[in-house]
């Protein structure tokens, strides 16, 4: 494509006069870019270093959908999906694309969804180079499978300014920082933050949007696929392990965050990885550790020694939320494009701080559908600003920032599946044990793995299961390599009181929390939570 043809296109997007425009640069040339442009620095063994400023994760309250005629009466609208009108969002575009008149941009064409029948051409359009390697990063790269999509319009496309800010009295924004998708005009404009994650749940919120209306189920959860192709899909929110626990060394990645499920099977969404390396461990996740010494992975917001450029996973002075985006090749038993057979387990992942959960228990259908409306997790001491004691957290489908439509839709889709498939359904906790955080000792990683492997491969299905009074969940009476003790909650605390006090809590938290859902689902999922004393 020449020159004039990559301008034309840009031109009719309302980018016009610009300096330069980089097309589809290669890894190299883009890592070469950014510290040339003094964007980034080389770390020991090659990694490229990035700080994102003000904005060190997602600016949750700055994400609007535009209220157009043609998204209007699908989405689910509220504080999570919050409206902007039309107005708003082309007076915003028209002062981005003046902004960046005069300056380089960064274009990468890229797709979204492995599967050739739902894959979604799109194109990331940024001011700086090593935005634009995260896009390389973390979507599927054409070229690598002999493809070209250099095409005039793309399914959807994202314009990242992140060196720009909006003005909230006048373009209608909660703050400088904005992310807006305009579903009617297959555009996503981004700006003021410079948090590359912007980019990807962008992106995954779209395809939230689009692929249950075409019967995919779509889904926050990595998965992976043993050595009998046995597939296995991992729900959970940021910190239960989903993307430790999926990135086994005995089982192939299909992908670590983003998942579709349709009649051939599950496919990953992306074709990379952006997973938290705080404190992250060489003994305990090799795979994820091996990554941040790479050539091509962004450490976002990682310390490093400017002298020796020896990098420190354990410093959390400038954020917990410190991330390495890679591609999914950079995972020695990867699979690339992610694709698999239709799942035969399902794990919902928690980490319940208040240490009542069990470590692992079988659900039912409707427990499953149950749990996973529910999406709970809990935050701890440290995890976010102003959260100074345990806290309980539920966010529906295990993802609802991202979820464009209502919490049913999704539940229903991943009933049917599980019905359909014969899925089996786990709920493990890698929360706390034997109290509550500050109390109790988090689950070591290696049982969690035990259990894990002890369900993938079968053990568990000939053990006796008994239903915990309150949750009403089969936590199996043994475990292979894994102390009896520790599988019954109620038998690791000291206080037995004190246990069911915390348990009853957690209890009648989940209950008001899901009396918003009850009137949506069948009896089945209503009566399937814990039971109210």
């Amino acid at each position: 494509m020449s020159t004039n043809d990559l301008k034309r296109i840009l031109q009719g997007q309302g980018l016009r006069n610009l300096e330069s425009i980089h097309w589809n640069l290669s890894s190299p040339a883009l890592v070469e870019m950014a510290i040339r442009r003094r964007e980034a620095h080389l770390a020991h063994m090659g990694a490229l270093v990035v700080k994102t400023g003000v904005y060190t994760g997602r600016a949750a309250n700055d994400k609007f959908i535009v209220d157009e005629p043609g998204s209007r009466d699908k989405i689910n609208w509220g504080t999570v999906n919050q409206a902007i009108s039309e107005e708003k969002f082309n007076a915003l575009y028209r002062q981005v694309c003046t902004y960046l008149e005069g300056q380089e941009v960064f274009v990468q064409d890229c797709i979204a969804g492995a599967d050739p029948q739902y894959e979604m051409p799109i194109r990331i359009i940024t001011q700086t180079a090593w935005h634009s390697l995260f896009a390389r990063n973390l979507f599927l790269r054409p070229v690598d499978f002999g493809r070209n999509i250099e095409v005039d319009e793309p399914r959807f496309t994202v314009l990242h300014a992140p060196n720009y800010h909006a003005r909230p009295s006048i373009d209608g924004t909660r703050s400088e920082a904005f992310i807006l998708i305009h579903f009617g005009k297959r555009m996503v404009l981004i700006g003021g933050t410079s948090y590359a994650g912007e980019i990807k749940k962008a992106i995954f919120t779209v395809m939230n949007y689009l692929l249950p209306q075409q019967g995919v189920m779509s889904m926050h959860a990595s998965a992976n696929m043993g050595v009998n192709n046995d597939v296995a899909i991992f729900f959970g929110l940021s910190g239960t392990g989903k993307t430790t626990l999926s990135a086994d060394p005995e089982r192939r990645l299909i992908g670590d965050d983003e998942t579709g499920w349709d009649d051939n099977g599950i496919f990953n969404i992306e074709g990379g990885c952006y997973a938290k390396v705080i404190r992250l461990s060489r003994e305990k996740e090799p795979e994820i550790h091996a990554t941040t010494r790479r050539f091509g992975t962004i450490l976002e917001n990682v310390q490093m020694d400017i002298e020796t450029r020896r990098i420190d996973l354990d410093d959390d002075h400038y954020t917990e939320n410190t991330r390495a985006a890679y591609p999914i090749t950079h995972i020695a038993n990867a699979v690339y494009p992610g694709m698999g057979g239709h799942p035969t387990h399902i794990i919902m992942l928690t980490a319940d701080a208040f240490g009542v959960l069990p470590p692992i228990a079988r659900l039912t259908t409707g427990q499953a559908m149950y749990h996973f409306i529910s999406g709970y997790t809990a935050k701890v001491a440290g995890t976010e600003k102003g959260i100074t004691k345990p806290t309980p957290t539920f966010s529906a489908c295990f993802g609802e920032p991202f979820m464009a439509l209502h919490p049913a839709a999704y539940a229903k889709l991943l009933g049917d599946r599980i019905r359909h498939d014969h899925v089996h359904c786990w709920l493990i906790n890698t929360g706390w044990t034997g109290g509550a955080y500050g109390s109790g000792k988090r689950i070591d990683i290696a049982h969690t793995r035990a259990m894990l492997n002890a369900a993938l491969c079968g053990e568990l299905d000939t053990i006796a299961m008994h239903d915990d009074p309150i949750f009403g969940l089969a936590i199996p009476e043994s475990c292979p390599a894994i102390p009896a003790d520790i599988l019954q909650p109620v038998n690791t605390w000291q206080d037995k009181d004190a246990y069911r006090e915390a348990a009853h809590k957690l209890a009648r938290a989940f209950h008001d929390n899901f009396a918003r859902y009850t009137d949506m689902v069948s009896p089945e999922v209503a009566q399937a939570g814990p039971k109210i004393a």
